[in-house]
Parts: structure tokens; C-alpha cells; sequence
């Protein structure tokens, strides 16, 4: 079964066009270089508004069945900056340890990594994990946290994603 992604861009003015998406690509590229899993991406350029970010969320979940879905944008403390909130109304579960770990790499590059809500948690048989806008802080967080979502997805019951060990070396609990 080929596996879901979903990558959401949250841009008031990339979603009008004034300027070109480079966060949904740069994710998009990761996913590429990084998975050796059969995959299809499904991606949305969305604006800065909580409500339509739930509802593509949701869409995404639940009637494209995305096992993760992965968002860049509106994480920071701007007025229209709602992409976590919007991540927590749509979510059972959150998954906090996603946003703390990205928040410590970022912090490694910048001092500004502070101001990111990053966050990430599970909607049913999807992970949604929430990026920075920026595409070499999308690489960054990606790289820092993706060794676990393999096998996150795996207790959610979703697909077997397998990766590049040269790219991600993910964690799988040795079976007994």
C-alpha cells in the first residue's frame, strides 16, 4: 500500500501567489531524498486562517487517509500565526515532545527558535507534525525528529514507512 503525505503551506500571501512556495517544495524534497517507501504527496498552499487550516487537516486525515501530514507556516507568535491552534482543535492526542525536540535543534542555529510553537499530535490514524516556515529550518527539524515517526505511525496503525539509513536512521524497538 503506498503511504499518504500530506504537506500543508500556510501563507496568507503564497496563497494568493504573490510569491513562490518554497517551504511545501523544500518538505516535499526531504521526504524524496529521505524515504525508500512507495509514497504519494497531497499538497495544499492555504492561508493564515484557523479554520480553514482545521478543515484541510482534517480532509487530509480523514478522507485522503494521510498517515502523516506535515505543515510549514504560522508558527510564530504574529497575530495570524494559528497553525498550532489549529493543529490542537483538530487533534485526540498531542504530541509535545515533536515541538520541544525541533525547538532545541532550531536553537542551535538561532536564537529566535524561542519564539517558534512548533507542535505536532495525532488525529486518528494520522500524525501532524508542525514545521517552521523557513526551508533549511524545515531540514533541520525534520532531520532531528523523523527517526521517530516511523514508528509512531506504526502505533497509530498506519503504514510501514522505511528510510534511508545513509538519510534517517530510524528507531524500531528490536522484536522479542
Amino acid at each position: 500500500m503506498k503511504a499518504k503525505i500530506g504537506f500543508v503551506t500556510v501563507s496568507d500571501r503564497a496563497s494568493r501567489g504573490e510569491y513562490e512556495d518554497l517551504g511545501g517544495p523544500s518538505m516535499v524534497a526531504w521526504f524524496e531524498r529521505v524515504l525508500l517507501s512507495e509514497w504519494q504527496a497531497i499538497s495544499r498552499v492555504i492561508p493564515d486562517e484557523q479554520a480553514g487550516i482545521e478543515q484541510t487537516l482534517k480532509a487530509l486525515a480523514d478522507d485522503e487517509g494521510c498517515c502523516l501530514i506535515v505543515t510549514t507556516g504560522g508558527t510564530g507568535p504574529a497575530v495570524r500565526d494559528v497553525t498550532p491552534e489549529a493543529t490542537e482543535a483538530v487533534c485526540q492526542k498531542m504530541m509535545p515532545g515533536f515541538g520541544e525536540l525541533m525547538r532545541q535543534e532550531s536553537l542551535k542555529f538561532v536564537p529566535t527558535a524561542i519564539l517558534s510553537r512548533q507542535t505536532a499530535g495525532i488525529r486518528g490514524k494520522s500524525l501532524i507534525i508542525n514545521l517552521p516556515g523557513k526551508p533549511s529550518a524545515i531540514d533541520d527539524c525534520l532531520n532531528a525528529v523523523f527517526p521517530a515517526v516511523p514508528y509512531c505511525i506504526d502505533l497509530i496503525e498506519g503504514p510501514f514507512l522505511e528510510a534511508d539509513p545513509a538519510e534517517s536512521k530510524v528507531f524500531r524497538p528490536k522484536k522479542k
